[in-house]
Parts: structure tokens; C-alpha cells; sequence
């Protein structure tokens, strides 16, 4: 902790402390407020689970070994979770308290609770010159107190055995009177603050229309139903009570799904489970399930839109959105921006796209939530943008119609893609990769080159990363147009043969379970492959000299490909050029990760004269000898010739880079 104060207050002085006395003090982020929310298509952006580190705090100290080149942070929710603990189940809009340092505490006595130290985190990122997103999840634990306060957002069906035995729309009526009913038997859990604003002061809970209506700040209605934001503990035991309530009268929010066809639930009465508590529950399934149809039993959905005929039929009604479930989402966000400094937001789950028909031809403003929500962000910080969590499957695959019509419908910049779901060296590697420039050259949203992602370091996922993983860093770096997306972990990712202990894996601390095959027993440890990480700080350091002299060759999405990715998967060898002031930088890669490449013939860009020959430096290798505080060997300088250049041999998931200038007095050879 001293060490890192220490480090920092050499580079920031006087305005570190400021922060630390003042965590919600202006410090601009690195984004200009008015700028083009298309300064997200030209990040290097690094993804954090701050379960995996420990505290809000902690990710700077772990950012202080991550070079700036990574100019913008991904924050995996950040609020307090609900059932197994997973982060994208929120039970409220309070700030995970899991996430509090207390040894910040003691040190900074104004960084006192998560809020602020979040924000002081927030401000320190923004004086490194990062920018910060947030999760926006357009559902919530399927109990959460938000669930619960606003019943109303929510689907709601009524179960009997494990039976469906109700899902009108209007049921939410009946659940808001149980819930009343509820809160009038126990009385508040706690006196609700005194709201300005509030019609009802006097006695919240005089009549049941009045304590679900606008005119009930939701503050009051989480202090009666659950107590005190601070006593989390004691909201935690109320919620469970008011939980057991509605399960026993067969009251059950609807649990969300994804991928087509999204609608038709039916219980599974095959394996019913009890909880600790003594309830028995049902898994959920899919009535006419696709290939990748999901139920995700511990989420519910807001209900975003009306249904027709009731829902008699489980048929979402689009032409009749929901403005003050968008508005209750929307609200919310623009808060947390405010408070928070956020310059971007990752739209969780962006993939689904529930209308039948696909993306229709007119785009109103309740399309989708997730554009809502930035927009309305957009009127108060026109550089917001909008980071989508899309995986760029063939149609009707993930989503109803194209993905890519969706996203642009839904004005993302930037969205994940699938990159990290396939190993370096696989034959739909360089095929994929070249689908995503040619969206990034004629679509309006661009794909992200994702080395790793939370979600992909998993058991399961291991065959990726066994081969390759020095290349898909440099591809990333040095790669044009493309953004990049790397996890926290990848740095230091172990071989792994066959599965490791659960605690080697950062996707499985998006959860907290306790047993079973997801359950982690103690903190996050990262791995120990020394080799990988010298190779990785070499790739990181080299970059750090390079990428600020090359000229910005984005605008046009068409970077300079010399041996451009063969659709056909024909070929393993891609070359590419990028400008600098004075000269040009040639790099080539080899994505087979068996075979060697003897003979490599790269055709010269037209900046080393065209017609003329030219000299190529070699400058660096993704192969060179880990260790050491340089960027290690690199091969011997290319042989020039008739506006060729001729690599000798090209090792194993291999990538280097040459420095090419004209040549004005003849041939090199």
C-alpha cells in the first residue's frame, strides 16, 4: 500500500492527494467530454474482475504493471450480488462491499466506504490516463431487492408443484399486493428517510397503489421492505423472509433467457433441489428450445415491453415499450456516470435481440434498451460509448436475424466478437478474422481482436490458450483498426494440459459458490508461467516505443494488408504495414503454431517507392529469448529485392516486425 501511494504521488503529486481527500473531486477523464463516441474504436482495453484482486483499490496497484498503451478499463459489475454470488446477478444498486479496502481505510480516512473508494479509484485511473467502463445489465438477480421494490419492471408467473399454473401479464398486480401485505404484517424494516419529493411521508405504507407509485422514492420503499443501505446483512435476512413469503404462495419472477426463440417456459420437474432454507425449486426449460437456447434460472429480465393477448402465448407486444422501465434503467446510469467519471459502457448480453423478424426497417427510440440507456447518457456526455457484448454468430444463431444489423440498430461502437472462442492456429482463425475487417470496413460498428476474455478463462476453454499466446498479444497490439480486448490473467496463464484448480480461473470468480463444480476455496492465484510473462512485458514494452510513432491509419477501416488473412484458411502467414513519420513498419506473423514458414515472399508497400528497392530493418520477434530488460534479440534485417521482401524462416506462432525505408541508391543485394 505505502509503496504504491509512494510510486504514485511521484507522478501525480499534489493531485493525488486531492483525490484522496476528495474522491468525488473533478479529475476529467482522458476522454474529452464533447469528443465522438468513436474514440472507443481505437482502444487497447483490458477487462477486470475486481473479485479477482480483491478490492476497488487493488486494481490500481494491478494496473501500475500494466503499461498505458491499455487506455481503458472494463470493470466487471460492481454492485452487490445475489444468489451464488455472481456478479452479473445484482441484487441492488448498492456498491459491493466485498470490494472495500480496509486498509485504504485506515490510510485515507475519507475513502471510508466502497463509493468512495470506487470514485478514488476512478480519479486515480483518470490521472494514469485511462478511461473506465461499467457493466449496464439489462436484468438482475431474480430476487433482488429491485425485483422486489418494483415488481411492477419485472414478469412475474405463479407456480404450483412444478407446475406453470399462471404468467398473465397483470400479474405483477397480485405480486405488489402480496408484497404489501408483506410489509404491512412486519412493518418497516427501518423508519425511511424523510423525501422531500414523496407524497408519502406521513405513512409509506398507507395504501399499496401509493407505495409502488412514482410519487414512493425507491429509498423509501427499500428502507420499509429491507432496511438500511449500510446494514447489508439485515437487508440480506429481510429479503430472504420476504422471499420465503412469495415462494410459498408459488410467486416467481421469470427467469431471462438467450438465444432464439427466447419465449415459451415449462418447469423441469426431474430434479427439484432445496435450499438451505428449506424451499424446493425447479429448473426452468425452454418449450420449443433451439441449438443455443438458455434459460439462466438465477436472472430476471426488466420487462422492457407489453405482451399480447396477455401472454397468453408468451409473445412479447413491441409495439407497446415500457418508458418508465427504460427511464428506471436509463435513470440510474446517467446517476452513476455522473458520480463516477464513466466514459463508456459494456452492454451485457447485447446478442439478444428477441423480435422475430429481426432488426425492423424504421428504429424508434425504445429499439433496444441498451441504446436508450446510452443515449440518455449521450445528453449529458456526448463522448459516452457503447461496448457490446456480441459474439458475431451467423444469424438466427444467437440473436433473431444479423447481429451486426442489430448492434448498428442499437448504435454500439465497439462490440466483443468471438475471436477468444478459437485457438490461434485453428482453421476458422484467420477466416474470422477477416470477416471482422470487412465489417469494420463497411458497417458502422467495429469487432474487437479479443485475446482473452473473463468468460473464456475457463476448464473448458483451456485447448485455447495451449499454443499461440505470445502471437495473439502482438496480433492485438499491432493489428490496425481493430480495437483490442485482453483479461486480467492472460499474462501469466498457465499451460494447462488438463483442468487446474478452480482458483486458477477468473471466470469462475464472476461466482462465489461455495460447492459443487464451480466452487472456489480462497482467492483468485495467478498463474506461474514465468517464460510466458517476460515474452509478454517484452511484446508490451516494444509496443510502448512503437505504437506512438505510427500515424493513425484507422479513419478508413482498410489497414495497408500485404498478405491480407486468406478467407479460405489456404495459408497460415499474414503481413501488414503501418506508417510512421519517416518510415514504414512491415509486420508478418505466422498463425500456425506446428509448422515453420522457410520462404516468405512479402510484397513492399508502396511507401518504400514504388518500383524501387528498399531496406527492412529487423526491429523485433515474438520469438526472441525471454528475460532481460530490452526487447531481446531479433533476426537478422530481411533481404530486399524488386519491391519484395524475403523473410528466411518464420518460427512457430511467430510475429515480427521490420522497419522498411526507400532505398534511393539501388539494390541491397
Amino acid at each position: 500500500m505505502a509503496n504504491v501511494l509512494k510510486s504514485l504521488r511521484e507522478v501525480h503529486g499534489s493531485r493525488l492527494d486531492e483525490v484522496l481527500e476528495d474522491p468525488f473531486s473533478s479529475v476529467p477523464s482522458p476522454v474529452p467530454a464533447q469528443a465522438d463516441p468513436s474514440w472507443l474504436t481505437k482502444t487497447h482495453m483490458i477487462g477486470i474482475n475486481v473479485r479477482t484482486v480483491g478490492s476497488f483499490w487493488r486494481v490500481v496497484h494491478y494496473l501500475r504493471t500494466v503499461p498505458t498503451i491499455y487506455d481503458a478499463v472494463h470493470l466487471l459489475p460492481i454492485w452487490e450480488p445475489g444468489v451464488v454470488g455472481s456478479l452479473y446477478g445484482m441484487a441492488s444498486w448498492e456498491i459491493n462491499d466485498e470490494f472495500f479496502d480496509a486498509e485504504l481505510a485506515a490510510v485515507c480516512p475519507r475513502l471510508s466506504t466502497p463509493g468512495a473508494q470506487l470514485a478514488a479509484m476512478v480519479r486515480v485511473l483518470h490521472l494514469e490516463g485511462r478511461a473506465v467502463g461499467l457493466d449496464v445489465i439489462p436484468h438482475t438477480d431474480r430476487f433482488s431487492q429491485i425485483v422486489l421494490a418494483q415488481p411492477h419492471f419485472f414478469e412475474w408467473l405463479r407456480r404450483r408443484g412444478s407446475s406453470i399454473v399462471d404468467h398473465r401479464e397483470d400479474l405483477a398486480e397480485e405480486v405488489a399486493q402480496a408484497i404489501y401485505r408483506f410489509a404491512v404484517a412486519r412493518g418497516p424494516a427501518v423508519e425511511p428517510p424523510q423525501e422531500p419529493a414523496a407524497s408519502t411521508n406521513a405513512n409509506p405504507l398507507a395504501d399499496c397503489d401509493a407505495f409502488f407509485s412514482p410519487g414512493t422514492p425507491e429509498s423509501v420503499r427499500n428502507h420499509v421492505l429491507f432496511g438500511a443501505p449500510c446494514e447489508r446483512a439485515a437487508r440480506v435476512r429481510r429479503r430472504d423472509e420476504l422471499i420465503t413469503y412469495l415462494h410459498e404462495l408459488g410467486y416467481e419472477p421469470a427467469p431471462a433467457t438467450m438465444a432464439p426463440p427466447y419465449r415459451g417456459l415449462a418447469l423441469d420437474a426431474r430434479s427439484p433441489t432445496v435450499d438451505a432454507a428449506g424451499r424446493t425449486w425447479y429448473e426452468y426449460r425452454m418449450t420449443r428450445p433451439a441449438s443455443m437456447s438458455r434459460v439462466f434460472g438465477p436472472l430476471a429480465r426488466y420487462r422492457f415491453y407489453g405482451r399480447r393477448d396477455n401472454n397468453r402465448n408468451w409473445e412479447i407486444d413491441f409495439a407497446a415499450p415500457r418508458l418508465e422501465v427504460f427511464d428506471y434503467l436509463a435513470s440510474h446510469i446517467v446517476d452513476l456516470q455522473a458520480r463516477f467519471g464513466f466514459a463508456f459502457m459494456r452492454g451485457d448480453m447485447s446478442h439478444v435481440q428477441m423480435r422475430p423478424h429481426g432488426v425492423p426497417l424504421r428504429i424508434d427510440a425504445t429499439y433496444d434498451p441498451l441504446a436508450y440507456v446510452k443515449r440518455r447518457v449521450r445528453e449529458h456526455r456526448p463522448s459516452f460509448a457503447y461496448f457490446a457484448e456480441s459474439f458475431l454468430s451467423p444469424p438466427g444463431v444467437m440473436a433473431y436475424g444479423d447481429e451486426v444489423e442489430h448492434l448498428e440498430a442499437s448504435e454500439a461502437e465497439v462490440t466483443l466478437g468471438d475471436l477468444q472462442s478459437v485457438a490461434i492456429d485453428a482453421p476458422e482463425f484467420l477466416p474470422r478474422l477477416r470477416r471482422y475487417y470487412d465489417i469494420a470496413a463497411s458497417r458502422a460498428v467495429t469487432p474487437c481482436f479479443t485475446v482473452m476474455t473473463g468468460d473464456k478463462d475457463d476448464p473448458r476453454f483451456d485447448e485455447f490458450y495451449l499454443a499461440g499466446n505470445e502471437l495473439r498479444l502482438f496480433l492485438s497490439l499491432f493489428l490496425p483498426t481493430l480495437p483490442s480486448y485482453i483479461a486480467l490473467g492472460f499474462e501469466l496463464r498457465d499451460r494447462h494440459e488438463t483442468p487446474a484448480d478452480n482458483e486458477y480461473y477468473t471466470k469462475l470468480y464472476v461466482f462465489h459458490e461455495e460447492s459443487g463444480p464451480k466452487a472456489t476455496r480462497g482467492p483468485y492465484r495467478f498463474g506461474s508461467n514465468v517464460a510466458l510473462y517476460d515474452r509478454v512485458v517484452r511484446i508490451r514494452r516494444f509496443a510502448a516505443q512503437v505504437l506512438p510513432q505510427l500515424l493513425d491509419d484507422r479513419a478508413d477501416a482498410r489497414p495497408h494488408w500485404l498478405l491480407a488473412p486468406d478467407a479460405t484458411a489456404g495459408t497460415a502467414s499474414i503481413a501488414w504495414a503501418r506508417p510512421t513519420e519517416y518510415a514504414t513498419i512491415v509486420f508478418v506473423a505466422n498463425t500456425s503454431t506446428s509448422r515453420s514458414v522457410e520462404r516468405l515472399l512479402v510484397p513492399l508497400p508502396p511507401t518504400a517507392g514504388p518500383g524501387a528497392d528498399a531496406l527492412a530493418e529487423a526491429l523485433f520477434s515474438t520469438a526472441g529469448e525471454a528475460g532481460g530488460r530490452g526487447t531481446g534479440p531479433v533476426p537478422a534485417s530481411a533481404r530486399v529485392g524488386r519491391g519484395m521482401m524475403e523473410v528466411a524462416a518464420l518460427g512457430p506462432g511467430e510475429g515480427r516486425a521490420y522497419r522498411v525505408v526507400a532505398n534511393r541508391g539501388g539494390s541491397s543485394e
